[in-house]
């Protein structure tokens, strides 16, 4: 369904519909591949929307920090829920309403959740079209065979779609990593559902080259200037 770029900007987090009229002005967007118009409209399923020029030197007031998310605990911009405790609830004061999560762990799940207030990199990390990394250690309540191990790596249908390759590495007669390129509602227990192996414990372990295991559950640090930099460039900004 097409709408105007304003608007399809906005959504992604990328800038206000009013800035995003400022770049389209400045032709620092395009539209697969040609600079966009303001009024334009595009369709953001099937287009190539891309924002870069000097937005980039906008990025002096980007900041990037790495929370490892406790079980319990829900994956929100809001301070309270009626079922339960937010992340938001465990940033700093200073931090909260400043920076948002990007993309989702379920309740249940644990793990290393970034927080920014980058929307460029917060939608370059979770459209699955980008194909970046995400690797998550995997318990399952009884012993997992090695065929379920290799379905699950080749793929599974969900939905009526079949998710895309995911390696997979063998920690233990249930336990297990896996590492996904796409993102889709509670995949991966979904997935070891599909192959008889219900999750049990769930935990996200890495996000592309960022990896904490001394982060304890709760804590939030900011990325260390490498950590920052390789982020960056991994995502092609």
């Amino acid at each position: 369904m097409e709408e105007r770029l304003q608007k399809i900007l906005s959504a992604r987090g990328i800038c206000s519909r009013r800035k995003a009229e400022e770049y389209i002005t400045k032709g620092l967007v395009t539209v697969n591949g040609e600079v966009a118009e303001l009024g334009q409209k595009a369709d953001p399923e099937q287009d190539d929307i891309e924002v870069d020029g000097t937005v980039i030197q906008e990025r002096k007031e980007m900041v990037y920090y790495l929370m490892n998310k406790p079980v319990g605990i829900l994956t929100t911009n809001v301070e309270h829920e009626d079922d339960g405790k937010t992340v938001r609830s465990l940033l700093p004061k200073e931090l909260q309403g400043k920076i948002y999560p990007v993309g989702r762990l379920d309740k249940e799940t644990s793990g290393l959740l970034l927080f920014t207030n980058d929307g460029v990199l917060a939608y370059r990390l979770t459209h699955p079209k980008f194909d970046h990394e995400k690797e998550y250690e995997v318990n399952v309540g009884n012993p997992i065979m090695d065929g379920a191990l290799r379905k699950l790596e080749k793929g599974i249908t969900i939905s009526g779609e079949k998710t895309k390759k995911a390696p997979v590495k063998r920690l233990g007669e249930s336990r297990f990593t896996i590492t996904l390129t796409e993102g889709r509602n509670r995949q991966i227990r979904r997935m070891c559902q599909k192959v008889g192996s219900p999750v049990q414990k769930l935990k996200r372990i890495r996000i592309m080259n960022i990896q904490d295991s001394a982060l304890k559950p709760g804590e939030i640090r900011e990325l260390t200037q490498k950590e920052k930099d390789t982020l960056l460039k991994g995502i092609g900004l």
